[in-house]
Formats: C-alpha cells, sequence, structure tokens
C-alpha cells in the first residue's frame, strides 16, 4: 500500500509537470515579479555608534579575540553565517533572523549577521562558536560534520523524512534531547532555524536508463549522498559551485547534484546539462540551525532564551512554506527553458537505497552517537509509517 500511495503521488505530480510541457503558454508564463526569493520584509538599521563603525571597517577576526560578555547592556552577538544573505531558501533566513531578533526584544539583543568569511571561515565557524571567540553560527551540519559524523543525520538523511516528519520525529519523539546532548558535550547549544524543500537528484548530460550507465559517471555531490553513489560506481567530487560551471565546461563533470529547482534556477544550472532528476532521495529536507557557545547560552535570562527560540521556529514556519511553494514555480521557468524533467527509474531507485542501507550500517559501527540517532529515527518512522498510510485519502 505505501508504495502504491508514493506512485500515485509521484503520478499526480509528474502528470502536472508533463502537462506543463504540453498545454505551453498556460504554464510556461513567467511569472511577473518572480525573483526567486521571498519579499524579505523592512530591514531595522543598525545605530551608528564608535564600536559598530570600527568593527564594520576591520570585521575579519581570529579565534584569539576575546569574546562579548553577554552581561553588557544592549547585548550585541557576532553571528557568521554559511550562506550569502543573497542566497535563496537559506541565506535569507540568517538576515531574518536578524532583523527578527532586535523586533521582538525591542533592541536589546542584537545579533549582527556576517556574510561568510568576513568574521571567520566556514571551516573554523564551529571551531570559533566552541571556543567563545564568536557567539553564534548559522549554516547546516554539514559544514562540520566532519568532527562529528552524527550531525549529518540532523541536516537530511538519504531516503529518509521529509520535512513534516522529521520535525514530530525531532520535537516529540527524542531527536531534540538527542541532539541537544551531542552539542552540548562540545559546548555548544543548537536550535533548528529554518527549513528547505526537498532537493532535485541533480544534473546529468546524458539521461540514465539502468545502473550501468551510473558507472564510471564524474559527479559532483557530497555528504552521505556521495558514499552512496560510491557504491554504484560514481566517481564522486566535491567542489565550490563556482568550480562546477568550470569543471562542467572542460568536461570534467558528467553531473552535478547542488540544491532545489528554485535555487538551481537562479544559478543557471540548466545551461551545463539538460536532464534533471527527481526525486532528491539523498536530500528530502535541508534544516538549517543556529549554534551558539553554551556558555553564552546559559548566561542568558529566560526571556532572551525564549525570544530566540521563538524566532527560530517563527523561521522555520516561514522558511517551510515559502521554500515549498517556490519549487513549481521554478520547474515551470526550467519546462520553458528545455529542461527535461526526469524520474529515476525503479531499478536505479531500488539499488541506490540499497547502497544507503550498506552505508548507513558502516557509519552505525563506527560512531555510537550516529547509531543512537539512527535508532531512534528508525524507531519512530517505522510507527509514523501507519499513521500516515491511515490519515492520507
Amino acid at each position: 500500500m505505501r508504495n502504491l500511495v508514493i506512485g500515485a503521488i509521484f503520478g499526480i505530480v509528474t502528470g502536472a509537470v508533463v502537462g506543463a510541457t504540453l498545454i505551453g503558454p498556460q504554464l510556461v508564463e513567467k511569472i511577473p515579479g518572480f525573483t526567486g526569493k521571498p519579499n524579505s520584509g523592512e530591514v531595522i538599521p543598525e545605530p551608528e555608534t564608535a564600536a559598530n563603525k570600527a568593527q564594520s571597517e576591520n570585521p575579519k577576526i581570529t579565534l584569539k579575540t576575546p569574546p562579548v560578555s553577554p552581561s553588557q547592556p544592549g547585548l550585541r552577538w557576532r553571528m557568521a553565517s554559511a550562506f550569502s544573505s543573497t542566497f535563496a531558501n537559506l541565506g535569507d533566513l540568517a538576515k531574518r533572523l536578524e532583523r527578527q531578533i532586535g523586533r521582538v526584544s525591542d533592541g536589546r539583543l542584537r545579533i549582527q549577521l556576517h556574510e561568510p568569511g568576513t568574521l571567520v571561515a566556514s571551516d573554523q565557524m564551529f571551531d570559533a562558536v566552541r571556543s567563545g571567540t564568536i557567539e553564534a553560527a548559522f549554516g547546516t551540519t554539514s559544514f562540520w560534520a566532519a568532527k562529528i559524523p552524527a550531525l549529518r543525520l540532523f541536516e537530511s538523511t538519504p531516503f529518509g523524512p521529509p520535512a513534516q516528519e522529521f520535525l514530530s520525529w525531532f520535537y516529540f519523539s527524542g531527536g531534540q534531547k538527542i541532539y541537544q546532548d551531542i552539542y552540548h558535550k562540545q559546548g555548544i547549544h543548537g536550535l533548528i532555524c529554518g527549513v528547505a524543500a526537498a532537493e532535485a537528484s541533480g544534473w546529468f548530460k546524458k539521461k540514465i536508463e539502468s545502473v550501468d550507465d551510473l558507472k564510471g559517471l564524474r559527479m559532483r555531490i557530497s555528504g552521505l549522498g556521495a558514499q552512496v553513489m560510491s557504491k554504484l560506481g560514481v566517481e564522486t567530487q566535491s567542489m565550490s559551485d563556482g568550480d562546477v560551471f568550470v569543471a562542467f565546461e572542460s568536461g570534467m563533470l558528467d553531473a552535478a547534484e547542488f540544491s532545489q529547482p528554485s535555487v538551481d534556477l537562479k544559478l543557471g544550472l540548466y545551461r551545463m546539462a539538460d536532464h534533471y532528476y527527481f526525486p532528491g532521495w539523498h536530500q528530502p529536507v535541508t534544516l538549517v540551525e543556529l549554534i551558539i557557545n553554551l556558555d553564552t547560552w546559559d548566561a542568558l535570562r529566560t526571556t532572551q532564551q525564549t525570544q530566540i527560540a521563538t524566532v527560530c521556529g517563527d523561521n522555520v514556519r516561514y522558511s517551510l512554506a515559502q521554500s515549498e511553494a517556490a519549487q513549481f514555480i521554478a520547474l515551470k521557468e526550467l519546462v520553458r527553458l528545455g529542461v527535461n524533467l526526469e524520474s529515476w527509474p525503479t531499478e536505479v531507485l531500488d539499488k541506490l537505497n540499497e547502497a544507503w542501507v550498506e552505508v548507513v550500517s558502516e557509519e552505525a559501527q563506527q560512531d555510537k552517537d550516529f547509531q543512537r540517532v539512527w535508532r531512534s529515527m528508525q524507531r519512530f518512522r517505522e510507527e509514523f509509517g501507519i499513521w500516515r498510510e491511515l490519515s492520507r485519502p
């Protein structure tokens, strides 16, 4: 029954997309004013002081820079972001967090956003927060999962739960406790502070019709998804988004995974390859987080902690709705541009799932925290699956 339900849903979505191709002007008409990013609203300007003027002139700091004391009146935090504030669906959430904290605290708590690399390098954010060099960082666990592999499951899980199911497990079935246990051992407090829709599987120069077509394929993909692809003979590579275009043009890449349709459209990946595969089995959801130095968090008043947690919760609400709403608009534009929307052959998807079972088994054997997270999530999914089948018409 479960497969039947999933198949029916996918059939409806596929039919809608095919209809977009056949009907023509009605579905490919570009939406007036569409930019791929939400209206972020009015931004509260920072008051000009000698302190923040000096900081803006020379914002780069080292790991030896002393932290700001949380007891200072008019508390201001420095927050490094892994995403540019202009990056749709993710970066604009950091800007929204900065703005909303100032509003709900009536200016008594300000979290100042610093663009990627201007405060500390992205690969140093975790250590900078842990040491208290900076108060907070905004990103996804993939930026520091090499230090703590179990954290990968708190960004997304291949063939794992979508957003609604993940959040149910996280907040009400033990996920959050495990998450904080892992982070608190590192001197960090974490908060889920945004959600992005499922990603696409990636852009391919050629159509994939069998598992054999994956062997020897050179693909830009990282994380747990890369480990799965490697099991099927794919030559995986990790590279920056800028390098992806150069690698495609020089013939060094045959495929690349990046993000959701709305983001991929804005980046122009359709110019490099025209076979766009679904579903994004490797990343059915993306969880964005705010990490805070634990001593700094504990020094806050309960009211201040509640304000931060509330704004992050509102970020989750906003981003979940906004990100989902943006994807079909982007798909229509991609179809208009000549992109072929493809679905994985059942044989290939089954083999990818089998490879994932191998990967997760290996990871769980090597890391106790990874095993703890995985077992908790799987227990919940088995029970939730029954409710999901019964509750859907």
